[in-house]
């Protein structure tokens, strides 16, 4: 998802390091705001896409530059359908990350599978 997200953030900005800055800046915003997912109104990567995009877009408005109309092609990478290459990488990466959450302390471990996986709040965590 790294490459894809940064070749919308670079399509738009046409700056290798300014992309790179944005997308870091968008994986700030989706860790901040993991909890207003709605895996009913979008997939995750459309999710994702969106918030790059739009970063993008704010980014060069910030620096006085025009949306050019590639910003209409950005938006067509985020088909939603996954190739099967993606879906293989996707479980090949949830199966690592569940091995390294089972070597967590049980706590920590509960913690992070109800904020990713149940969709539960920073805020509500912190209170249990």
């Amino acid at each position: 998802t790294s490459a894809k997200l940064f070749g919308v953030c670079l399509r738009i900005l046409n700056d290798r390091e300014e992309a790179e800055d944005v997308l870091q800046d968008v994986y700030l915003t989706v860790w901040n705001r993991a909890d207003r997912f709605d895996q009913e109104k979008a997939s995750p990567i459309t999710w994702l896409v969106s918030i790059a995009r739009n970063r993008s877009i704010d980014r060069l408005r910030k620096r006085g530059g025009r949306v050019i109309a590639d910003v209409e092609e950005a938006e067509a990478l985020a088909d939603g359908a996954p190739l099967a290459s993606t879906l293989l990488e996707d479980e090949d990466d949830r199966r690592r990350l569940e091995g390294c959450i089972d070597q967590l302390d049980p706590r920590h471990a509960g913690a992070l599978r109800t904020a990713f996986f149940e969709g539960v709040t920073y805020d509500a965590l912190a209170q249990a």
